[in-house]
């Protein structure tokens, strides 16, 4: 009888909601290096990597949050796409639409990584829950304005945020390590996309391992 009243009680007691595992900023550089077919490589790319079913598959388990962020001068960072918590395939679906239907933020304009870390580190703020905290900064050019990109990536570390980085090469591996010496953080790591057009399949394994349980 009192097995029976206790498994009653429970029945009826307030499951706990599972707290997100990562809150990735996907964050894209569009300045002035950037012409509009690489900006849409970029777009498509990302868009076609969040159906990927894996990737889809993991993002609904950890319950995950996503934003994308457009940045490429000092004073040009924006919110594309607000924070979105991935809680079915429908919401990943959502977001992978409005990626692809992403307007361009800015044309014309210099190449500032600090400036786009230092904007994405107020983000966190909205999102107190989740587990594990991850910048995605991509670009093809090292900085021409703003501030020094290691005091950024120091910030990071310092707010226990890991940066990551995409590094879109036309040749050689200079972007790839500029990105190891001064924007990832000592736990994030860098891939390497020769040209925009390796893009699309680079963010999909960059993002699958960003998201996935052993991390690093």
């Amino acid at each position: 009888m009192i097995r029976l009243v206790f498994a009653s009680l429970v029945a009826f007691l307030p499951v706990a909601s599972q707290a997100c595992e990562t809150a990735l900023i996907l964050t894209m550089d569009v300045s002035n290096s950037i012409d509009s077919a690489e900006y849409r490589l970029q777009t498509d790319g990302l868009a076609d990597a969040l159906r990927d079913p894996e990737i889809v598959e993991t993002m609904v388990a950890g319950e995950n949050y996503l934003t994308v962020v457009q940045w490429s001068g000092v004073d040009k960072q924006t919110v594309s796409i607000p924070w979105t918590q991935m809680r079915t395939a429908l919401d990943v679906e959502s977001f992978a639409q409005k990626a692809r239907l992403m307007e361009r933020a800015f044309i014309l304009s210099d190449t500032a990584p600090a400036e786009a870390i230092f904007f994405s580190l107020t983000l966190f703020d909205q999102v107190p829950d989740c587990a594990r905290k991850v910048i995605d900064v991509s670009g093809d050019g090292t900085p021409n304005g703003g501030s020094e990109v290691r005091a950024a990536r120091n910030a990071a570390e310092r707010a226990g945020v890991t940066i990551n980085g995409i590094a879109i090469e036309s040749m050689g591996l200079a972007i790839t390590n500029f990105f190891r010496g001064a924007v990832i953080t000592r736990n994030g790591f860098v891939m390497t996309a020769r040209t925009h057009r390796e893009y699309p399949a680079t963010i999909r394994a960059k993002i699958l391992r960003e998201i996935s349980r052993i991390f690093g």
